[in-house]
Parts: C-alpha cells; structure tokens; sequence
C-alpha cells in the first residue's frame, strides 16, 4: 500500500522545491492567495465592444421580445395550420460586424424602416426554417427529412415570405406600442446579409434571436436592432415602471368620471394685446390718456394665453354691449414641434389613447 503524507511533509516538499528557499514555504501560499485575490477584483473590457446597453435595459427588451414570441409563434401557426413554437432563446449586444458574419450566406435579410424612429433594424430568417414553412404554403410539408436548396429565394418565394414578415411586423407593432409607435415596412431584402450596411461594423447592436419549431424542422430568427435607433427610447427601457403587458386599460365609466372633473376644473384665461418695451423713465413718465405705439398690426389679432401660455389665437370683439374675444386657430408651439421630432410616442398616440378620443 503506498504511504500517505501528512500535511506538514507536503508543505516541506514545496518549500525545497521552491528557488527562493526553504524559509519562505509557509509565507508563499499566503502570498499566492493575496495575489489570486488582487487579480479577482479585475473584470476585463474590451473597448472594441462597448456596452452601451445597461443590464436593466437588456433586461426590458427581453421582457419585452418574450410577448413577441408568443404572439407571432400563435400568429404563423394559425397561418401554416400547424403547430409553430416560437421561443426567445439569447438577448446579447454585439457589433454590427460580428452580426453580419455570424449569419450564413445565403439567408432572408430583411431591412426594417420605422417611421416614428430613425435608424433601420433587421429581421433575418434562416434558410433552414424559411424553406420548411414555404413548403408547407405550397400544400407540402409531410415528409420532414427532404434536402432543401442552398441558393436565395426566388421571387415567388419572397411573395410567400412577405406574409410571414407582414405578421412578425404586426406582432413587433403590436409588442412595441407602449414604448413607440413603430409603423415598420419592409425596404429592402437582400439574400448576402454582406451587402447591407446600417451602420458602422463598430457600432453596437442588440441581437434578440428567436428558435422557430414546426414538427423536427428548426430554425433561427434574429431581430437586429441598432443603439442609435433605439436611443431616444433607452429612458423608457430603464423605468421601473415600465411593462408590456401590465398597461391598465381605463373602463368607460372611469373615463367619463375623468372627463366631468376635468371639464369642471377652472383655468385662467388671459387675452394678450401686444408686448411693449418701455425704459424705466418712458413707465415712469406715463399719466392716464398716454398713447403707446406698438408694432403690432390691428389684423394681427389677439394671442389667447392659458394658465400663462399660449393656445389660441383671437380676434377683439363686442358682444351685447360687452367686451369680448373671438377665438380663433390653435397655435402651433416651438416645443411642440421639437417634441414632435424627438419624441416618437408624442408623433403618434398609442391604440389606447386613439380609441377614448
């Protein structure tokens, strides 16, 4: 039987085989724990690969997409009359060019143009599922080992892609319409994902892929959506209380007890002449029947100001032997229109909103 050694032999085995000496043998483990524990509190960054997208944004967008999953998996087999599992599979942030290599050669690449955001985004579906489902559009479908082509779809078969596309972007609308309004279509479709370029091969991109199952055949979808798109929006990915599907429809008989107290709320009205600059001694020198020249016209009209700003435009008037205002066209507002633009939520108003106006 071969002979055990205690602790205090091993430790005198390490310590002759250490070249700085018998002396330092207990100190060096000691030592070599400090080290690991120095190097332990070290996270490496790679700069080629920033991470501009915050782990509780990620989050939201996985949160988000999961709904997306089901809708459009429910969606695609009400379409194909089959069972089709759609199943969120990786959330990840990467760059461009790592996105376009990663994906095979030839594939459906389809490029997303959203009205209410600027930017593209990408939705890309794999050969290996595109052309099972396309085979069961056609009437076929029941032999599942049949070898399909590698070569790009032809143009009949981007036809029958395009109402696959057509429910992912209504199940995108559709998952989206709490943060956005997206209004996405379809601008281009390309076979060599190579040939497009969105953005710099640098710039970081959020990469949500999805595993679609129809019987034994299965396939990858990936949605690609650039930072710089999803930008204006990233204060709304990062709320607390933020949610996809937690959004409190208001009941009828809420609204309407909504819309009497509001109706009921008193604002102050104020009717603006002009504004006039006057120095300190013109105001000083001022006694009752003074005329003030203005350059404003009398055609200009008045400016109708609402708890101190302005809505409306008016016109003076006399109504039964009284002063009054004649309201006119709503004004256009500066912040308004930088909204606008800024602010895609504010372009277009939610289903929700549209439908208790």
């Amino acid at each position: 039987m071969a002979e055990v050694l205690s602790q205090t032999e091993v430790e005198s085995l390490l310590a002759a085989l250490d070249p700085d000496g018998s002396g330092g043998g207990p100190a060096k483990p000691a030592m070599r724990q400090a080290h690991s524990d120095h190097h332990s509190q070290i996270s490496l960054y790679d700069f080629k690969r920033p991470e501009r997208v915050s782990k509780e944004q990620m989050r939201a967008i996985q949160g988000l997409h999961e709904g997306f999953s089901r809708e459009f998996g429910a969606s695609l087999s009400g379409m194909l009359r089959t069972i089709v599992e759609c199943k969120l599979i990786s959330v990840d942030q990467l760059t461009y060019s790592e996105f376009v290599f990663s994906l095979e050669n030839p594939t459906c690449f389809n490029l997303l143009e959203s009205t209410y955001l600027q930017g593209h985004m990408i939705l890309d579906l794999n050969p290996s599922i595109i052309f099972p489902i396309l085979d069961r559009m056609l009437g076929g479908g029941r032999n599942s080992k049949v070898n399909f082509p590698n070569r790009a779809l032809t143009e009949i078969e981007l036809k029958l892609v395009s109402r696959i596309t057509s429910l992912a972007i209504t199940a995108l609308e559709n998952t989206w319409i709490n943060l956005c309004y997206l209004d996405l279509k379809v601008s281009q479709i390309e076979s060599n994902p190579q040939l497009v370029q969105i953005v710099p091969p640098n710039e970081v991109i959020v990469l949500v892929s999805f595993e679609l199952t129809m019987g034994e055949m299965r396939g990858i979808m990936n949605f690609c959506i650039p930072f710089n798109t999803i930008e204006p929006l990233s204060s709304k990915l990062s709320s607390d209380s933020w949610s996809a599907y937690k959004s409190r429809i208001i009941s009828p008989e809420e609204q309407l007890d909504i819309e009497t107290n509001i109706s009921r709320t008193k604002v102050e009205l104020v009717a603006e002449l002009t504004t006039v600059k006057l120095s300190a001694n013109d105001l000083m020198g001022l006694s009752v029947g003074d005329v003030i020249m203005t350059e404003q016209e009398v055609s200009d009209g008045l400016t109708l100001l609402i708890e101190g700003k302005p809505f409306f435009s008016g016109a003076p008037g006399t109504l039964k032997g009284h002063k009054a205002v004649q309201v006119g066209q709503p004004i256009t507002r500066a912040r308004d229109i930088l909204k606008q633009k800024k602010d895609p939520e504010f372009a277009r108003p939610t289903e929700s909103v549209r439908k208790h106006r």
